[in-house]
């Protein structure tokens, strides 16, 4: 047992504060996430229209509902095995399964009293969802339904897709259709025993208000209290999936965060989350995707999302027999056996207390008098010595899971654990270390300022995780330090170098950034001009992200006041034109869209939102001089809800929406 001086931060989670409801959740941290419907039948391919398809084909090969509908006959899963696919999630240390009960194609892989196009209309004829939820409990999983609120199948729900010209919209009702959707929830959450999760989805389209997943999230509560309700209610925020209770008056809901096929970079304490993510690259099952994730990658994702107090959803997409994809099959057996001896750092543990580690990734689990720290090594190291920065506290422990305990040393703000020259396993190798109490860090300070750029002068802050570090800084050269006790105001290029000291001993490395002052983008002359325009430019087609605009031919050129979308689907924008910006300055942007967007200033990126989204907002900034400046947004809408607006400010003062009297067009 060593002892090391106890000061810096002490880490904090979700896990500080009980929920009874979130705990069986949070200690399972890995679940199976299932995407099986009648797009298993096509498995990706449709006529000429490529094989690149998944659980979306009907909008994306543009299939009318009366060839779709024929997939009911079609599908008979004779090899399902309920009991089987709740063993497999047990083996590799799931703790529950999310299936979907219905996607947006709007058939329903359960018994329906509020439809046929359900899965008793099929030659299989039993109810998946039935079968499902009496086997979880004899594998000692939850069972969770993925439920989405989108449907192109009903003929209240609207919008129609912007294909479907021949469907008409005469008579539909939304109204009527959240009586179907209610009604279809409460058959899930009644007919099924207890349901671990409601994970919705399909909530971005323009018909779908805050108020309503409001309702929705209200009538699961009242039918399981004890059920967890994702928060894809209302706006989550785009594939971040970031948003939460917050503004739950105005019609945000759910009980945590879903990222999807991301992880956060980091994530502020107290906030339950979860990412989810496909093994290949679609949800769906697609017989030509290969493209499956290594064992090992999988293994490492889970440790960044747990080391991150979030929870890991591993897709799988089984065929139309019934069975899972031999490759999915392979890797949750080589999960399993990592899991086998490694479980203990992943269940029931929460987040690192370290802001980073140059090897891996770290997890933690606190007990009454003591807490154990699990290394998850991802860079073997190659001498031998697992070099643990900032951790101070006694340390009482150190051993290799799956292997003997080792020995250890402290070293100057460090403890080094001797580890055996091969890795355990060929993935990752997890090292349990022993501390009295809480870990406390030793942190480098962090320096921050509102950008790295700047224009006239710039304040630079510089934190640390403990009132009990003081924080000593040096200007540009490292030959003096001072000791830092209020922001630092440049104004001109510098470099700033930090460390934490803790009566008078340094306990972390330098740390250094450079902020730099730049020559203000020129101003461009702009005689004969016409104020209150700009020029709008629309392209049509179908995109994932956003198109090179020399290579289309356009659909209409028109002069417009604002930066806004069109409502329409499969389609693009170009809005070009000039900016008047008043005095010299870092002028910041926020760019908000639904799908992807781009803004340029003096055909330079400035911010960079692309992709198929929901909508999000993205900032950035750029050093402007007085006059006027060619301003260009670019944006595309595949398909679902439609959305683009541009805010402006000074760089650290209120955004604003712009006067359309500061946009010009040249004659």
């Amino acid at each position: 047992m060593l002892e090391l001086i106890v000061a810096a931060s002490i880490a904090l989670s979700p896990a500080d504060t009980p929920d009874p409801k979130l705990n069986w959740w949070r200690d399972a941290r890995f679940g199976m996430f299932i995407h099986w419907g009648l797009y298993a039948v096509p498995a990706g391919t449709w006529k000429d229209k490529g094989s690149g398809h998944a659980e979306w084909i009907r909008t994306t090969a543009q299939i009318p509902l009366e060839e779709y509908d024929k997939f009911v006959s079609e599908f008979n899963p004779v090899l399902f095995d309920a009991d089987a696919w709740c063993e497999m999630a047990n083996d590799a240390g799931m703790g529950y399964i999310v299936i979907t009960s219905k996607h947006h194609d709007g058939f329903c892989l359960f018994d329906s009293k509020h439809t046929n196009f359900d899965i008793m209309s099929t030659p299989f004829k039993r109810d998946i969802m039935a079968e499902l939820a009496e086997a979880a409990p004899r594998h000692d999983v939850r069972m969770s339904w993925y439920h989405s609120i989108m449907d192109w199948h009903h003929p209240d729900y609207l919008p129609r897709r912007g294909w479907e010209k021949d469907r008409t919209v005469d008579g539909a009702d939304m109204q009527r259709f959240r009586t179907y959707l209610h009604g279809q929830v409460e058959e899930l959450l009644t007919n099924y025993g207890p349901i671990g999760i409601m994970w919705f989805d399909g909530e971005w389209e323009s018909t779908w208000r805050g108020s309503y997943g409001r309702e929705l999230y209200e009538h699961c509560i009242s039918l399981q209290p004890d059920v967890i309700v994702n928060n894809r209610l209302g706006a989550r925020g785009g594939m971040e999936g970031m948003t939460g209770m917050e503004g739950y008056a105005g019609g945000y809901g759910g009980d945590y965060m879903t990222p999807e096929q991301e992880i956060p970079d980091a994530v502020a304490n107290g906030i339950d989350w979860e990412t989810c993510m496909t093994m290949n690259d679609r949800w769906g099952y697609n017989l030509h995707d290969k493209n499956f994730k290594s064992t090992t990658d999988l293994l490492k994702k889970l440790a960044d999302i747990v080391s991150k107090s979030g929870n890991f959803l591993l897709n799988i997409g089984p065929k139309a027999d019934g069975t899972f994809p031999e490759e999915s099959i392979e890797r949750l057996s080589e999960i399993g056996d990592w899991m086998d001896i490694n479980a203990e750092a992943v269940h029931g543990t929460v987040g690192s207390p370290f802001a980073s580690l140059e090897w891996g990734r770290a997890t933690q689990k606190f007990h009454d008098e003591s807490t154990t720290l699990y290394l998850h090594v991802f860079d073997w190291p190659k001498d031998g010595k697992l070099v643990i920065p900032g951790l101070a506290g006694t340390v009482l422990g150190a051993k290799v899971l799956g292997g003997s305990s080792t020995t250890f040393s402290v070293g100057q703000g460090e403890v080094i654990v001797d580890l055996p020259s091969n890795m355990p396993n060929k993935h990752i190798g997890v090292v349990a270390v022993e501390v009295q109490g809480k870990p406390v860090i030793y942190a480098p300070p962090v320096i921050s300022a509102l950008a790295d750029v700047f224009v006239n002068d710039l304040d630079v802050e510089l934190t640390v995780g403990s009132e009990d570090i003081e924080i000593r800084y040096a200007i540009n050269d490292k030959s003096t330090y001072g000791i830092y006790r209020s922001p630092i105001r440049l104004v001109g290029t510098t470099s700033i170098h930090a460390r934490s000291y803790d009566a008078n001993k340094a306990v972390s490395k330098v740390v250094t950034k450079t902020f730099t002052k730049v020559t203000p983008w020129k101003a461009i002359k702009l005689q004969n001009h016409v104020l209150n325009t700009l020029t709008q430019i629309t392209y049509k087609g179908t995109w994932d992200d956003l198109p090179d605009f020399t290579q289309l031919m356009s659909e209409q050129t028109e002069l417009v006041s604002s930066i806004s979308a069109t409502d329409e689907e499969f389609v693009a924008l170009v809005i070009d034109g000039y900016l008047y910006i008043s005095a010299t300055n870092m002028i910041e942007f926020a760019l908000e869209s639904d799908d992807g967007s781009r803004l340029l200033i003096d055909d330079r990126v400035v911010i960079e939102n692309g992709g198929l989204h929901g909508t999000q907002e993205k900032r950035g900034s750029a050093p402007l001089s007085r006059g006027w400046h060619n301003i260009k947004v670019e944006w595309f809408n595949k398909t679902g809800g439609a959305h683009l607006n541009l805010r402006m400010g000074v760089l650290g003062e209120a955004m604003h929406a712009i006067d359309p009297s500061i946009f010009a067009t040249s004659k």
